[in-house]
């Protein structure tokens, strides 16, 4: 092949307001989206390496994480996610996480997209988590709902809730900083919604039908049993808010059990305390293929890992449709002479 044959995919930019833009108005296909990757990916259509963490001697709070991933089917994409989070960061006035996405060809392998990924990142974990809880608890309704932390995650949930039409009396917030958690509450489009800031994290359990944990805990701190008493959804997004032994009472569901049970995730402590994982039940996939059904007599205790396929699979469909619109900055010859 010569020079003149070469052709190279122009390398499109998107910002976070570019796809932020794109979710806005449109949460209903990101959760539809997320359910079709899910189900790709547990027909086998998918590659997904464990997650990388890179950890830094002097920052045991921090980390970068690494998820390369390919999905086929109808998505057909490859890519990776580079997504750091550095608590400390909030100390400064900034957000705690950042990520980028790359998404490449699989026929050149060349890559054809770079998004910002904070957005995408709580987009499909937000999307993750509401379509778990609605499988789980059958309806878009909840009576009460509490949110244990405060912070980003937390607030894409409730923008999910809020636009796919959930119907929900109360809310309760807890944080750690309770100004943190007033501050959120401010900010909540919530209307005919009574929303409470307590000061006990038990408040946001008790009486609650749907909790979602969104905390940056690095080990259990729920250790109460009967905090889970009432046999709610428990929304476990942090993955390392409850201890072993709620655990081993749940009825727990995740995304892809290779990839949960690691990591001191609240699964793998479980499972390094009984020395088995039949405490695992299944996938959320088994869940919206019928093959699972909620058990009522119990807690049911959702924990994704956050899969690098449901990051493929949004930002392919945000890159799709900002790229339709010309959105974003297209770099024509982003590799150029450099690479004949």
């Amino acid at each position: 092949m010569t020079d003149t044959q070469l052709t190279f995919p122009p390398l499109r930019v998107l910002t976070g307001a570019d796809v932020l833009k794109q979710v806005d108005g449109h949460r209903e296909t990101c959760v539809d989206v997320v359910r079709r990757a899910y189900l790709a990916h547990a027909a086998g259509d998918s590659s997904n390496p464990h997650s990388a963490f890179l950890r830094f001697p002097h920052r045991p709070s921090s980390r970068i994480i690494s998820l390369p991933a390919y999905l086929g089917g109808e998505f057909e994409v490859a890519g990776i996610k580079w997504i750091a989070s550095f608590p400390e960061n909030l100390a400064r006035g900034i957000p705690r996480a950042s990520a980028v996405l790359v998404l490449n060809s699989t026929e050149t392998g060349y890559p054809y997209a770079v998004l910002e990924s904070s957005v995408i990142s709580a987009t499909r974990t937000a999307a993750s988590a509401v379509l778990g809880a609605e499988a789980l608890v059958g309806e878009r309704r909840a009576r009460r709902v509490g949110l244990v932390g405060t912070g980003l995650i937390a607030g894409h949930v409730w923008k999910f809730l809020r636009d796919l039409g959930w119907q929900i009396d109360g809310l309760r917030l807890f944080d750690l900083d309770r100004a943190h958690a007033e501050r959120f509450a401010g900010t909540l489009d919530a209307a005919g919604v009574e929303v409470e800031v307590v000061d006990r994290l038990d408040d946001a359990f008790l009486d609650c039908d749907l909790v979602v944990l969104t905390t940056v805990a690095g080990e259990p701190h729920v250790h109460d049993p009967e905090l889970l008493a009432h046999n709610p959804v428990v929304l476990h997004l942090s993955l390392r808010d409850l201890a072993p032994e709620l655990v081993l009472a749940a009825q727990n569901i995740t995304d892809d059990i290779d990839h949960a049970v690691r990591e001191r995730t609240s699964l793998h402590l479980a499972e390094q305390q009984v020395g088995h994982r039949d405490f695992v039940h299944g996938t959320i996939a088994d869940v919206l293929n019928g093959t699972l059904v909620r058990d009522p007599s119990r807690a049911a205790v959702y924990a994704p890992f956050g899969l690098g396929v449901l990051d493929l699979a949004v930002g392919q469909w945000v890159h799709a449709q900002l790229a339709e619109t010309g959105s974003g900055a297209e770099l024509a010859d982003f590799f150029g002479d450099a690479v004949r």
